[in-house]
């Protein structure tokens, strides 16, 4: 039998990205803390590591049938620094000003947990963004949509900051949340064909 898909996330845009590729995911949210301070030392890229890590366990916990849990968790990495959910609209007008007109790398980081073999694989994919120069109009119009407010970076490819990107070096999915073909990769290494868990009804 085959295991369900289990998304280890509260994220719309990665359970339609899973859908949109023929996947149907049980969706589990971990509820951590993602501000906890316990990871305010670490890279852009050990923390959505770190994270995806936590989460897959933590839903991990709450499964007892046959399960690839998949757990995930973006950064935007700008000059250094790891800038996740501006949370307030002030932080956000703020990114918007600096991430204008320049570019950054989003991570994320994926944890995916086969429970019938009981094998854990672990990696962070990561794409390069360039941003469009915004005026501050269009930074404030955007900010008054409340989208920017709980994404990674306070930006999203598949929503109304959009526009916005002008270009990316790498997966576009990674960039809204969880790199496909870094999990097709997952699913052939833990002896999977990603059609068997492919639905088109």
């Amino acid at each position: 039998m085959l295991p369900r898909i289990v998304l280890a996330s509260a994220s719309p845009s990665r359970e339609r990205l899973l859908r949109s590729a023929g996947l149907n995911p049980e969706i589990r949210v971990s509820g951590i803390d993602e501000e906890d301070s316990r990871y305010q030392d670490l890279s852009p890229r050990e923390l959505v590591i770190a994270l995806s890590i936590v989460k897959a366990h933590t839903v991990r916990k709450e499964i007892n049938f046959p399960a690839l849990i998949i757990g995930c968790d973006s950064t935007f990495e700008f000059e250094g620094k790891s800038l996740g959910k501006p949370l307030t609209s002030d932080v956000a007008q703020e990114r918007a000003r600096k991430l204008s007109g320049k570019s950054g790398l989003l991570h994320t980081g994926h944890c995916i947990i086969d429970t019938t073999n009981k094998i854990e694989l672990s990696d962070v994919a990561t794409t390069r963004v360039h941003f469009a120069e915004m005026t501050d109009s269009e930074i404030n119009e955007y900010v008054s949509t409340g989208e920017p407010l709980n994404v990674a970076g306070g930006f999203t490819l598949d929503g109304i900051s959009a526009p916005f990107i002008k270009a990316i070096e790498g997966d576009p999915a990674n960039v809204i949340g969880l790199s496909l073909p870094l999990l097709r990769k997952a699913l052939m290494d833990l002896r999977y064909n990603w059609f068997d868990f492919v639905s088109t009804k």
